[in-house]
This record gives C-alpha cells, sequence and structure tokens, in this order.
C-alpha cells in the first residue's frame, strides 16, 4: 500500500492506493484516495485528473505496415488464414512498452505452418511488447509472411486517413490508439456537518499494461502541472524562445566558455519553466535526457559536460550537437 503526504495550508492531504490488480497482462488496475479535502475541491480535481489521464498521456504502437506482396487492405492470402485487413486490426491491439521519441521501424518475418503472436516481431530495444502471446495471423502453409512496421510514440487517437497512393507500395495506414488509460473514473465521499463538511476523492484507473496505474497517476499529475506553471508567473517572466533564422557563425568559444555563458544567462531567466520538449531535440538526446530525469532547461545546465558523458549512449558529439541546439534557442550575448 502506498501512503503519501503534502501539507496545504494548514490541511495535511494524503493520497494511497487502497487496491492494486493485474487482471492479465494487458488490462491492470488501480483504485487510489486523495484526503481530507473541503466541499467542492474532490470534483475540480477529479474531472481534472481522469481528462489528464485519458488524453495527455503517451503511449506506443504500430501506425503503419508495408508488405510488396500485400495487393490491397482487403485481399486474402493464399496461406493465410485471416484477411488483410484482421491482420491489420490485430496489429492495432498489440501492446507496446517504450521511451521512443518520435517513431521507428520494426518488422516481422515468420514462415509456416504457425502461428504469428507478437513475439515474431523484432524491434528496436528500446520498445517492449507488452503480450508475446497477442495473436497476429495462421499460417495454414509453408509460406513466408514478411511486414515492416512503423512504430509511433504520441497521445490521443489518430484516425489513419487512407489514400489510394498509401497503397501503391504496400504501405497501409493504422489507427493508432495512443492512450495507455483504457478508463477513469473518480467518486465523492463526504462526510461532516454544516462548514466542517469534507469530501475524499476516489480514482479508479485502468491501463493496458504498459504502465501502471500508479504510473499513469503519476505522469498525469506531472502533465496537468506543465500545463499550470505559466500562469504562476507574470507575462514580465516569460521566455520567448529566440529562433536565429538566419545563419550565422559563432564565435570560436570552446566548450567550456560556451557552457560557462549560458549558465550565467540562467540568472535572469526562469529557466525551471523551460522544458526540453520545447528545443526540437533529436529523438534519440531527447531519450537519452529523459531517461536521466533531465526534464527542464535548467536540469540540464546544472549538468557539466562530464555528468553528461556518464549518461548511457550519450556521445561527445551528441553534447557538442545538444550546446549548438541551445545557442541556436537563446541569446548569448
Amino acid at each position: 500500500m502506498v501512503r503519501e503526504k503534502v501539507t496545504v495550508s494548514t490541511r495535511t492531504l494524503q493520497w494511497k492506493c487502497v487496491e492494486s490488480r493485474v487482471d492479465n497482462k494487458r488490462l491492470c488496475y488501480g483504485r487510489f484516495i486523495l484526503s481530507p479535502l473541503i466541499k467542492g475541491q474532490a470534483d475540480t480535481i477529479g474531472i481534472a485528473m481522469r481528462r489528464a489521464l485519458l488524453g495527455e498521456i503517451e503511449g506506443t504502437c504500430i501506425t503503419r505496415a508495408k508488405s510488396e506482396k500485400i495487393p490491397h487492405e482487403y485481399s486474402t492470402i493464399v496461406g493465410i488464414q485471416e484477411s488483410v485487413h484482421e491482420i491489420l486490426m490485430n496489429l492495432k491491439e498489440i501492446g507496446l512498452r517504450s521511451n521512443l521519441y518520435g517513431t521507428c521501424g520494426a518488422f516481422i518475418c515468420a514462415r509456416g505452418p504457425g502461428y504469428v503472436t507478437a513475439q515474431d516481431i523484432i524491434s528496436p530495444p528500446s520498445v517492449e511488447i507488452v503480450d508475446n502471446t497477442q495473436h497476429i495471423a495462421r499460417l495454414t502453409e509453408p509460406i513466408d509472411l514478411c511486414i515492416g512496421l512503423q512504430i509511433e510514440r504520441n497521445r490521443g487517437y489518430r484516425y489513419s486517413i487512407k489514400r489510394p497512393n498509401n497503397f501503391q507500395d504496400g504501405s497501409y495506414p493504422i489507427d493508432a490508439v495512443f492512450m495507455p488509460v483504457r478508463n477513469a473514473n473518480h467518486s465523492i465521499h463526504s462526510y461532516g456537518n454544516g462548514n466542517e463538511r469534507q469530501e475524499i476523492l476516489f480514482l479508479e484507473i485502468w491501463t493496458n499494461g504498459s504502465l501502471t496505474p500508479k504510473e499513469a497517476l503519476h505522469e498525469a499529475s506531472r502533465n496537468l502541472i506543465d500545463l499550470f506553471i505559466p500562469f504562476l508567473h507574470t507575462e514580465e517572466e516569460t521566455l520567448h524562445l529566440e529562433y536565429n533564422r538566419h545563419k550565422g557563425t559563432l564565435p570560436p568559444l570552446t566548450f567550456h566558455d560556451r557552457l560557462a555563458k549560458l549558465r550565467k544567462n540562467k540568472k535572469e531567466i526562469e529557466l525551471k519553466y523551460i522544458f526540453i520538449d520545447q528545443l526540437e531535440l533529436p529523438p534519440r538526446i531527447y531519450n537519452c535526457l529523459k531517461r536521466c530525469n533531465i526534464h527542464t532547461l535548467l536540469d540540464l545546465l546544472n549538468k557539466s559536460q562530464k555528468d553528461l558523458m556518464k549518461i548511457e549512449d550519450f556521445r561527445l558529439e551528441d553534447v557538442k550537437q545538444l550546446l549548438g541546439i541551445l545557442e541556436k534557442h537563446f541569446t548569448i550575448d
């Protein structure tokens, strides 16, 4: 059981997980409570959390399949029990867990007769399959099934637009359901009398197994905080990112000189409210920083070159590229 406290004014709010279970690899359930809240607060928090849980959390799924041997989405192939459309629908249901940023490729290569399952998907190390037993197709004859896949991490739901040119090269878009939270409900229990009435908020969360309900709760809370942070500061404190559209020559400064100037400038701006998501970083650099809990520009500038080089898969070239991006976005004067 998880129990944590946070003090608000003279009240101490306490939240805990009162129920947690794994029904199967693709369905996890968690029930949480937050109390004591004054009248009206539980509904405010509950509505916001439900919206954040269902719409603000990123997920990973297969968004495209490609095979030159498939003539049309609604065609059938000799030796395969399912139609092409059924195979695409099965791929849509595959549960994935990743720290991916953007898109990556994967593929399936299987030979019949036999069943093709999620275990036959060959994907990058950054992508993990939630349930290897998920069915994709059944091969009834000794034929080869080779399908290229596009995997993407995003949020919400995206309906695939099927245009004629999509099928000319054997490429088929798949409706993307990025939402790892299948459902979220909140309920309220009131107690006390008159003006002393207080409330307890109950949150129920179901996930698809790519993350736990507790992880979903933490991520939704963090996303809500990120959305409201700008309102805590006056307009004069808002940082406007300066994108230099004209190419210029940088002074011949060493890495340490440039980093020192960036750190000096951080005293003039609220760097802890600028998130690395805004910097348009290459996917690999972004993923490395996120894995090390570097979320804001302040987190980044507090790291030395030596600290960055200790990050797994991070190279000196990445450090220099990162510094170049910072110089591009922010004025060093």
